[in-house]
């Protein structure tokens, strides 16, 4: 085999292997030797044909396996000797005119990760902006709480039924006056004014009382999920067993008790830590925003000009989606279109910062533990139907650039965590109002001009890093709909060399079978 460099440029390299014919040949040869004594053909014993026959029958066949394994070994060969880091998936070639017998001219073209002086993360100062939670939140969570948790006691036999009593019924439901499965049901509760029910099921039961029976008329909506139901008229034989008005709910002991906790003070401690939770995503975007800005600031280096367009064409994507389902999808397309040099500054921003990152992850030893890949794989998994997981599992655990995608994410926030162990620190208490500002103030700084009236109402997704192999995937966070805003920011994008198996969508996901039988409660009359 021999190597000769063609191309050198910045990150750009190109090589030319040349295969001789005559190795090609010794591999066919050893290849046909060792498959030999399997090959079965009449006449012959077992093991006893003769290898210019197995030649004859399987040479072309063994030839192109041999080619593809020759090729595949150089170019591994090369990125060993050559100590190459590829920023993508190498091009590989052919030649054109090559054949049985020639010489094997293999043309290999990449980019390779630049080298990136280990960064200090010595001198980081960070600013944490904190929401506390107060005892008036708290006291509003927990009313909320309350108010999904309703009771209700029994009124006077007299009393007519209004919007939010609750009824205990009994009904059969009938299509031409013959009941139909699915459509019966007893003490059914019912809360008026819920829309728990069909339309105009619970506006005929205002003004009901206990004891009384009723037989309204509906029609089912015409998609109803009951096919042989929708777009149906039916009635309903109702018995109304009891009316039932709500009671005031009181935040005590017995109402935590209610609820699994041994104490009030003791469900008040997790809807603390539960409205903590609520704030903490956007209090980590805001110091992962001025963490990275800090990064961006203090290195400059050549990116893979391959990464940058894959980078770039992932958040085209999501723009021309995001405009297609604008109110005026062609003014949103033309200012995206106008913006698109700035969206091809933001995608070399985040490759630079995920290279970046990268770089600080391996030079401090961060990496992602084999358990917690397992659990990556397993949770992705899941997303498949139940007879691709395996086949998906599989598949990352065949494709390196697809495992890394998926290690990405995990990875990132893993560094993302050592760099905030090591910066500098300093919390101040701020409203949820001031933080969400000081993010949007993030992002406009970063903005090229304010989105026009047409787009301002898409989303732009959060801050995103790249990089290829153990590069970090990002951090997402949406940030609210209120323009002006950063520019849209989309998800890594990585090649994969197969294709990975289709996603269970949601029509598979709701399929259920024709002939299962409906629950026998409230299932025709609910929505």
């Amino acid at each position: 085999m021999q190597t000769k460099q063609t191309v050198n440029e910045g990150l750009k390299r190109a090589y030319l292997i040349t295969i001789p014919a005559a190795d090609l040949t010794a591999k066919i040869d050893a290849e046909i030797k060792k498959v030999a004594p399997q090959v079965r053909m009449p006449g012959f014993r077992p093991g006893k044909v003769p290898a210019n026959l197995v030649k004859k029958m399987h040479g072309e066949a063994l030839h192109g396996q041999v080619v593809n394994d020759t090729i595949r070994e150089s170019v591994d060969k090369l990125l060993r000797d050559e100590a190459l880091r590829p920023a993508m998936q190498p091009e590989i070639g052919l030649n054109e005119d090559y054949e049985q017998g020639k010489d094997a001219a293999i043309t290999v073209s990449l980019e390779v990760l630049p080298t990136i002086d280990t960064p200090s993360v010595d001198g980081l100062k960070l600013e944490k902006l904190v929401v506390p939670v107060t005892d008036a939140q708290i006291d509003d969570a927990l009313g909320n709480i309350a108010s999904q948790n309703k009771s209700y006691k029994d009124a006077a036999k007299t009393k007519k039924a209004a919007d939010g009593d609750q009824l205990i019924i009994d009904f059969v439901g009938k299509l031409d006056g013959v009941e139909f499965e699915g459509g019966k049901a007893e003490d059914a509760a019912l809360v008026l004014g819920s829309g728990t029910f069909i339309p105009g099921f619970e506006d005929q039961l205002v003004g009901v009382k206990t004891g009384q029976e009723k037989t309204i008329t509906v029609t089912f909506p015409a998609d109803y999920q009951a096919a042989h139901l929708a777009g149906q008229e039916a009635t309903f034989d109702i018995t109304v067993k009891a009316v039932k008005t709500e009671t005031e709910t009181t935040l005590d002991e017995e109402f935590a008790k209610s609820l699994g906790l041994d104490s009030l003070d003791k469900l008040r401690e997790i809807m603390k830590a539960q409205l903590e939770q609520q704030t903490a995503g956007l209090t980590r975007t805001q110091m992962k925003r001025a963490l990275l800005d800090q990064l961006a600031a203090g290195h400059s280096f050549e990116v893979p000009a391959t990464m940058v367009e894959a980078e770039f064409q992932q958040i085209w994507a999501q723009l021309q989606q995001e405009a297609a389902n604008d109110e005026d999808p062609a003014a949103a397309l033309k200012q995206i279109d106008e913006e698109k040099d700035e969206y091809k500054a933001i995608a070399e921003r985040r490759v630079r910062l995920g290279l970046l990152l990268s770089e600080i992850g391996q030079a401090n030893g961060v990496e992602v533990t084999q358990q917690e890949m397992g659990m990556l794989v397993q949770q992705a998994a899941a997303q498949y139907r139940a007879e691709d997981r395996q086949r998906f599992v599989e598949y990352i655990q065949s494709e390196p650039m697809a495992a890394a995608q998926l290690r990405a994410p995990l990875y990132e926030d893993k560094v993302v965590d050592f760099l905030f162990d090591k910066a500098d620190v300093t919390e101040r208490e701020v409203t949820v109002e001031e933080l969400q500002a000081a993010i949007e103030a993030d992002e406009t700084a970063e903005a090229a001009p304010a989105p026009k009236k047409a787009a301002a109402k898409k989303k732009a997704p959060g801050e995103k890093a790249d990089a290829a192999e153990e590069a970090p995937a990002a951090e997402e966070k949406p940030a609210k709909k209120a323009a002006p805003k950063k520019k849209a920011e989309a998800t890594e994008a990585k090649p994969a060399a197969k294709k990975a198996p289709a996603k269970k969508t949601e029509a598979a996901a709701e399929e259920k079978p024709a002939a299962k039988k409906a629950p026998a409660k409230k299932a025709a009359a609910k929505k």
